[in-house]
């Protein structure tokens, strides 16, 4: 069971894990050993809340598909057991990323004498502007 938060967490059978081969430099043993993690969760036949659901299926992410099965593929160790580990720690990261609702921005104004401080400022500098024209010498 992949615990989420005090309330939530993912029975181990809606998490489909598959060893695979690892890509890359490695030897001999990399064509021998299956020691990737190839992770497959889908979203709508999960057991989370509907909160949990609709966010993840927002959220444009490339590890989830069209259909809302998010993949993950792990190979960061040489070990089976550590890329397995590794796959559950980012999936759980992903569903906590979403159950972190943002606080609502307030907008804000600029002050009066924030404005005026500004327009004095563009005025000085248009002067300065001014005094760089062409000399007349009639």
């Amino acid at each position: 069971m992949l615990s989420i938060s005090n309330k939530v967490s993912i029975p181990d059978h809606e998490i489909e894990i598959t060893a695979i081969r690892a890509q890359g430099a490695g030897g001999q043993n990399v064509n021998k050993v299956a020691s990737a993690i190839h992770l497959r969760f889908d979203i709508p036949g999960s057991s989370l809340p509907d909160f949990y659901k609709t966010r993840l299926l927002k959220l444009r992410d490339r590890r989830i598909t069209g259909d809302g099965v998010v993949v993950i593929k792990a190979q960061r160790f040489r070990t089976q057991e550590g890329n397995r580990e590794d796959a559950l720690r980012r999936l759980a990261e992903l569903i906590r990323s979403v159950a972190a609702v943002p606080k609502a921005r307030k907008p804000t104004r600029p002050s009066l004498s924030a404005k005026r401080r500004r327009m004095d400022s563009k005025t000085r500098r248009g002067r300065t502007k001014e005094l760089r024209g062409k000399v007349d010498l009639q």
